[in-house]
């Protein structure tokens, strides 16, 4: 099976693009429009990755990473517009794993992704992820 990545964004044209990109590159995508709702697709679909936003109303982004970090050490990308120092070191507090700002061009959004999962082991294993992986 291919690598899962969760999006979270409660900008559905983020999530559609983003979308769009990871499949085109051989990820399997769920998407989710709120903190919320991210929570329970994470519990739901048990994914290999999360990308992250912060800025959400309701259940912001570092709440989100708190709460997936209390029960699971998946890797999770923040992607964030927000560029202070003190955000992304709060955002790597809460558990982040990475942190990218937006606009991030695409081949850095996927090369983050395929070292995380390298390096977390993450990568199921199987013909098409190794194809994933090399590409």
């Amino acid at each position: 099976m291919p690598v899962k990545v969760l999006v979270i964004d409660d900008d559905s044209a983020i999530t559609e693009l983003l979308g769009l990109l990871l499949k085109s590159h051989g990820f399997e995508v769920t998407t989710a429009n709120g903190g919320e709702e991210g929570i329970h697709r994470f519990k739901d679909e048990q994914p290999d990755v999360i990308i992250l936003d912060l800025m959400m109303p309701g259940v912001d982004g570092q709440e989100v990473c708190r709460r997936i970090r209390a029960s699971s050490n998946v890797p999770i990308i923040i992607l964030s517009a927000l560029n202070s120092p003190d955000t992304i070191a709060k955002a790597l507090d809460a558990g982040a794993d990475d942190y990218l700002i937006k606009p991030v061009p695409s081949s850095v959004l996927i090369a983050h992704i395929k070292a995380l999962v390298r390096r977390t082991g993450r990568l199921r294993g199987d013909a098409v992820a190794e194809r994933m992986m090399t590409r």
